[in-house]
């Protein structure tokens, strides 16, 4: 892993225990079904839900795999998905870069994909937005991490889902344009991580 990114995931696992009882309570049900994956032998599928695919659901995707690398733990594959497909947006992109990402555009198009790399030795993460279910991800057999409330109430139904659970986060894109928002991205993409690291410390 990145050195950058480790001594970043260093710090935040200091911070664990600053997140809420019953928080943890809902992040838990996450940990608790990787862990019956990971006990009967079978691929761990996340897939991260919001209605654009553009930030928070792309924070979930990359610190999940990032996650799983820093506790090593095997198997586990990371997606994301909206309700509509937009594109990754460009502040999602750059606060990732500033904790120590290399991101690179494959393509030039309205909906860009990405090249999402954290370590020298793993294949970079694909980062690009779609709907949750496009052909990319899983169809069956995975667990729906819901990460705005918009997309919570919009998908009364995801077929194939095995788990869905709701870790809604505030949205950055009000800050955009602002004085605020690189500071806004930064403690989104530090709230998910540091979220989604508790949720493998409990694997």
């Amino acid at each position: 892993m990145y050195l950058k990114i480790k001594n970043y995931c260093n710090e935040l696992v200091k911070q664990l225990d600053t997140i809420s009882k019953e928080r943890k309570l809902v992040l838990e049900r996450i940990s608790n079904y990787i862990s019956h994956k990971q006990l009967n032998g079978t691929e761990i599928n996340l897939v991260y839900i919001c209605t654009h695919n553009s930030r928070r659901s792309h924070y979930g995707q990359v610190w999940a795999k990032v996650a799983a690398n820093y506790y090593t733990i095997k198997n586990v594959q990371t997606f994301s998905g909206g309700t509509e497909a937009t594109a990754f947006n460009i502040n999602a992109i750059n606060a990732l870069r500033r904790v120590g990402f290399d991101i690179t555009a494959i393509n030039i198009e309205k909906n860009s994909t990405y090249h999402v790399a954290f370590d020298a030795q793993e294949k970079p993460i694909v980062c690009f937005s779609k709907v949750y279910n496009d052909p990319q991800n899983p169809q069956t057999n995975f667990a729906a991490i819901m990460t705005c409330s918009d997309a919570e109430e919009n998908c009364p139904f995801i077929p194939g889902v095995e788990l869905r659970v709701g870790t809604t986060y505030d949205d950055p894109k009000a800050f955009d344009n602002t004085e605020l928002e690189d500071i806004k991205y930064d403690e989104r993409c530090q709230q998910i991580a540091l979220e989604t690291l508790y949720v493998f410390s409990k694997v």
